[in-house]
This record gives structure tokens, C-alpha cells and sequence, in this order.
């Protein structure tokens, strides 16, 4: 899944080799992704009234499911 959103955070801004991605777990098993990307390319993965980080979280908490896991996706400052 890690693979996964930096794949589509790269694709969505100006200076894909600033995209971070670090992979957690927590304590009920789910998995937790901090994306971090650079200060000029915030507003492209937030989108307007945060529609783009909506549906990045719809898509990868799909993929979680079909793999029988929980995720959660945090986009970092």
C-alpha cells in the first residue's frame, strides 16, 4: 500500500522526488501511512476543500479492504 500512494502522490505534483511515505502500525492492526510531499505542492494533494485527499483515502482504504486490513492516511506538514 506504501507503494501505492507514493505512486499517486508523485503523479499529482510538481517535485515527485520530495514525496515521502513512512508505514506504521498501530495498536488494532491497522496500518498507518504519513505522507509528506514539499510545501509548494500542498495544495495539490489537499485539492480544493479537500476533495483530492478525500479520494485518495476512499481509494486506499478500498485496496486495504480487499487485502483484510484497515489503513489510515495522514498528510503530514
Amino acid at each position: 500500500m506504501k507503494d501505492l500512494l507514493t505512486y499517486i502522490a508523485q503523479n499529482l505534483v510538481e517535485h515527485p522526488d520530495a514525496v515521502r511515505v513512512s508505514e506504521s502500525k498501530s495498536e488494532d492492526g491497522a496500518v498507518l501511512l504519513e505522507l509528506r510531499v514539499d510545501p509548494g505542492d500542498m495544495g495539490k494533494v489537499i485539492g480544493r476543500q479537500g476533495r483530492i485527499a478525500k479520494e485518495i483515502r476512499t481509494l486506499m482504504r478500498s485496496v486495504a479492504q480487499r487485502q483484510g486490513t484497515k489503513v489510515s492516511v495522514e498528510i503530514m506538514d
